[in-house]
């Protein structure tokens, strides 16, 4: 047992000496050369070679053992192979230059691969460790980070980190939310805006209250989500592990063949090293992480490199409306009043809208201002029509059409020619009756969100071939955002089952669905569709099902994410043709000329893995055009 445990130290000691050994392979080759050419010294020159190839490729060996345990056959066994066979013929110049290439591509490739995970780094470097919290004395304290709960009153001052997500109570500044929304410019807050966890304070000074902590923050949910990410496989990765699981042992009884007939150990050998389907391991895994990663400084989070594929291949996106392709802060547009008394009237409605917490009541009061309020009492809310209540003797009803028709409030000709001028300019309808009397009509509109068109229009010019607008709002108001955006199709009054059994219907014909939403009620139809995409200030049930998240709410992330899952797909594929290509290449030159050995195989091998590693960090500097 304890030789067994000194076995392990010993394998463990000597991997993470493998960059060492990689340095000292190299100058062992270099004094092999010099004592040869410049000393003419044969025994310096092939006692540095025996011991560069000794030292080289006892790492590889290990990797190669612990390999064969799980019943793997790695390149690893490739090489260890064909190191100590070129050792046992006395080709000791092969297997020194061999095993330091394969070290030293080795190096190269984990110092790019962590490069291209910098975006995780990163992050985990903008993570806050501390607070300013105030105590009971009303004094603030530093403590650490994970002794913050909700609710607790922090103070953030310039040039911190904001440690948890919150709401400003006092002071006023701007803060740098790059690391949320991948934008460097300063965003302004004041008392009641939003502050997220590890955006930083550039001026002012600022008390927030503690909404959100730890792993619940936005920036907690960032990291984890990147993180699970980046560990996913794509269908592409899974096929590489199923080739190379099978590819190896093949390589091996292919040079076995091969010496079987030829009775050539050294062109036995050159077919093992050459066989080694390195960059073909490597290409498409550094294209996902690069491609995750760029995603994660931009504001976009894609769960998986399977997400990666699918996207890519979309060709219709189906967008709910409110808070997705408007602001979701509707305001009045128009109105029309019915008789006299209409500051009266004003006031019984600001007086029922007051008891409702739906946008389009918090529209009305926002439009209505200073009035005078009246008790409300026996308020009924009818579901899907409004509330109706009453105000002294008087019997108030606010809601649509429907509850006025269910009231027996006859609307005049002119009631029903506004009622229908107002739904076609893209209000939803607010009516008040008193008395069964309709008294007001108000139309209410949404703000489209800024840049949306030219944002859609980038979307088109990807590929995407249609796009739709569902949505529970009346029709009129979802065609005039249609018209106004350019969508392929618009449909109103879908409850959230309507749009579920659209976008099977659109599945059925053969289209890819993308589904982009904010709400609960979008969540059946961000899990349904191939790809849900959900905006970052949502609901968690919405984040949770879909498939990438445009962190907060950034409606200009889509197309970015699209270009970007588009080029990383087509990266994917360029790193298998390379690294696929070099093989044939190399084992063609190695059968139909003179020129191949193993020493050159191996150099192209690593050049190979260098240029697919390079090729996906491109990705990392991807931002879309227009």
């Amino acid at each position: 047992m304890k030789m067994k445990l000194e076995g392990i130290n010993m394998q463990r000691y000597i991997l993470s000496k493998k960059n060492s050994i990689t340095l000292i392979s190299a100058i062992l080759i270099a004094l092999a050369f010099f004592g040869r050419f410049a000393l003419d010294n044969m025994a310096i020159f092939n006692w540095s070679l025996i011991i560069a190839s000794i030292l080289g490729v006892a790492p590889i060996a290990i990797q190669a053992f612990q390999a064969l345990r799980v019943k793997v056959v790695s390149i690893d066994v490739l090489v260890t192979i064909a190191v100590i066979a070129a050792v046992l013929i006395q080709n000791y110049e092969e297997s020194a230059i061999v095993t330091f290439l394969f070290l030293f591509g080795s190096y190269l490739e984990q110092r790019t691969l962590n490069k291209t995970r910098s975006a995780i780094k990163e992050l985990t470097e903008l993570a806050p460790e501390s607070a300013l919290k105030q105590m009971e004395n009303g004094e603030f304290e530093e403590v650490d980070v994970d002794d913050v709960d909700e609710g607790d009153i922090l103070l953030v001052k310039t040039g911190a980190k904001v440690p948890v997500d919150g709401t400003v109570l006092t002071g006023e500044g701007h803060i740098n939310e790059a690391s949320i929304t991948g934008e460097s410019v300063p965003v302004s807050k004041k008392v009641d805006s939003e502050v997220f966890a590890g955006t930083i304070l550039e001026n002012g000074t600022i008390q927030i209250r503690s909404d959100r902590v730890g792993e619940d923050t936005t920036f907690g949910r960032i990291i984890e989500l990147v993180e699970e990410a980046q560990d996913s496989k794509s269908e592409a990765e899974r096929f590489i592990d199923r080739f190379s699981k099978y590819y190896t042992p093949a390589v091996l009884v292919l040079g076995f063949i091969v010496w079987l007939f030829s009775k050539d150990i050294e062109l036995a050998i050159t077919i093992l090293v050459l066989g080694c389907p390195g960059a073909l391991v490597i290409g498409v895994p550094v294209s996902n992480v690069a491609g995750i990663g760029n995603g994660a400084r931009n504001g976009v989070l894609l769960k998986g490199s399977e997400v990666i594929n699918d996207f890519s291949r979309v060709d219709t996106i189906i967008f709910d409306k409110t808070g997705t392709l408007t602001v979701g802060n509707p305001e009045v547009a128009e109105k029309e009043f019915y008789g006299n008394n209409t500051e009266k009237i004003l006031g019984y409605l600001a007086s029922v809208e007051r008891e409702s917490d739906h946008p389009l009541a918090k529209a009305v009061l926002q439009d209505i201002g200073e009035t005078t309020f009246y008790t409300v009492e026996e308020t009924e809310v009818v579901k899907g029509g409004g509330i109706v209540a009453k105000i002294g003797v008087h019997r108030i009803a606010v809601g649509n059409v429907a509850l006025m028709e269910k009231e027996n409030v006859k609307l005049s000709e002119k009631a029903k020619k506004d009622v229908e001028r107002f739904e076609k300019n893209g209000n939803s309808l607010v009516l008040t009756a008193v008395d069964g009397e309709l008294k007001v009509l108000m139309g209410i509109r949404d703000q489209i969100r800024p840049g949306v068109k030219k944002d859609l229009q980038n979307l088109k010019k990807l590929g995407v071939k249609n796009l739709v607008v569902l949505s529970g709002d009346n029709q009129g108001t979802v065609d005039l955002v249609a018209r106004e955006l350019g969508l392929t199709e618009a449909h109103g009054h879908m409850l959230p089952e309507g749009k579920s059994a659209y976008i099977e219907k659109m599945q059925a014909k053969g289209q890819l669905i993308a589904f982009v939403g904010d709400g609960v009620n979008d969540s059946p139809s961000l899990a349904l569709a191939d790809i849900g995409i959900a905006m970052g200030s949502g609901t968690d049930v919405a984040i949770e099902t879909s498939d990438v998240v445009l962190m907060n709410s950034d409606f200009s992330r889509l197309p970015h994410a699209l270009g970007l899952t588009k080029l990383t797909s087509r990266n994917m594929k360029q790193n298998i043709i390379i690294a696929v290509g070099v093989v044939l290449v190399l084992l063609a030159s190695l059968l139909f000329s003179e020129w191949m050995n193993m020493s050159i195989g191996m150099l192209v091998h690593e050049a190979s893995i260098l240029v697919v590693i390079l090729n996906g960090m491109r990705l990392l500097r991807y931002r879309l055009r227009g």
